[in-house]
């Protein structure tokens, strides 16, 4: 159910893009228990020469970076569960890009269930359904 949103600092790529949308799927699925038949990917691409950590370009470092954003349903994951995600997208994105600079970000957005859903129903709409149903 989480959208996921990254943007890589690479040239497009469709390869590339599958590689990473199928990582990050998985890793999500792995570390956060997210159903990766309702997860989404979108990724972007900017120039190198036009992302800045320290005040230089990623081509005048010679590096590659990302910035993953997701959403997830606050209180369905634990603090260690977001801490590991972050490592294994950070190692996993750098095993993919090769050499990410250490100013690469992962951002997880905790959001309201009322708040947040897809298909036109929000996630506490279907909670309150499912436990209805086993009642």
């Amino acid at each position: 159910m989480p959208i996921i949103n990254i943007a890589v600092s690479t040239a497009p790529d469709a390869g590339r893009s599958a590689r990473i949308a199928g990582r990050i799927t998985d890793l999500t699925r792995q570390h956060l228990r997210k159903d990766p038949t309702v997860t989404a990917v979108a990724i972007s691409h900017v120039d190198p020469r036009h992302w800045f950590a320290g005040g230089q370009s990623l081509a005048a470092h010679g590096a590659e970076s990302f910035f993953l954003d997701i959403k997830v349903v606050d209180g369905t994951n634990t603090k260690g569960e977001l801490a590991d995600y972050m490592a294994a997208v950070f190692s996993a994105m750098d095993d993919m890009l090769g050499g990410v600079h250490s100013e690469s970000y992962v951002h997880v957005h905790e959001v309201t269930a009322a708040a947040y859903g897809f298909g036109g129903v929000t996630q506490e709409y279907r909670y309150i359904k499912g436990r209805l149903a086993a009642a």
